[in-house]
């Protein structure tokens, strides 16, 4: 997997959304790298990491990041996703308890019922025709891959998430593309984690840097 990673100390990953790379959490690195080692991830089949064979699911993904631990030697780290790099995040700390320190989940969801659907309806419907292609076009074969991940994942049901042993914040927009009322599940579903809700759309960590970053900075130094 390929990585960027800067600083010193307790180790705090980074996964990104779908379609995206490492380089989303530019505006974060050099603030969070002043108290934390921190290593940003591309995904398989993302940025420079390739696709390799395997299957191409959240799950999959969270496995991918247990390696990637497993290869670096780290026993522990703090987490932080955004979109499906959340979901991924959730997953590996429903699976691996005992890796993660903190938990910091910003934008996640547990299915495609908690996107709001006038993006999610586009985002299906995109993913139909890609797939309906996806035998004539390695370009369309991608697209489906990328699309079904928003269709198919990560199928979380809300009362998994009370095995959620780390502390937990849950952060969003206050014009996310996720439902409000989901975020909410999310945050009430998981034992003691902490809520908060920032001004700005799905990208708050690209568009409202300053806020996005204070915020999490205070949750992790406590």
């Amino acid at each position: 997997m390929h990585y960027i990673e800067k600083g010193i100390g307790e180790p705090l990953i980074l996964l990104h959304g779908n379609g995206e790379d490492s380089s989303y959490f530019a505006n974060q690195m050099d603030c969070f790298a002043e108290h934390f080692r921190v290593i940003a991830l591309d995904t398989r089949g993302h940025g420079q990491t390739p696709r390799g064979e395997a299957p191409f699911t959240i799950r999959q993904f969270a496995e991918d990041l247990l390696s990637f631990m497993n290869q670096h030697g780290i026993e522990k780290a703090h987490l932080l996703g955004f979109s499906d790099g959340g979901n991924i995040a959730m997953v590996f700390a429903l699976a691996h308890p005992e890796r993660v320190g903190k938990l910091i989940l910003n934008g996640a969801n547990l299915d495609a019922s908690g996107v709001k659907r006038r993006i999610q309806i586009p985002i299906e419907i995109g993913y139909r025709i890609a797939k309906l292609f996806a035998g004539m076009s390695s370009k369309a074969k991608k697209n489906a891959e990328m699309l079904g991940l928003m269709v198919h994942d990560p199928n979380v049901k809300p009362e998994e998430l009370s095995r959620i042993q780390s502390p937990t914040l849950v952060i969003a927009g206050d014009n996310d593309m996720i439902k409000d009322k989901h975020t909410r599940l999310i945050a009430a579903s998981i034992p003691k984690a902490e809520l908060c809700i920032l001004h700005g759309s799905h990208f708050i960590a690209s568009e409202n840097p300053i806020a996005f970053n204070n915020a999490v900075l205070k949750y992790l130094m406590k």
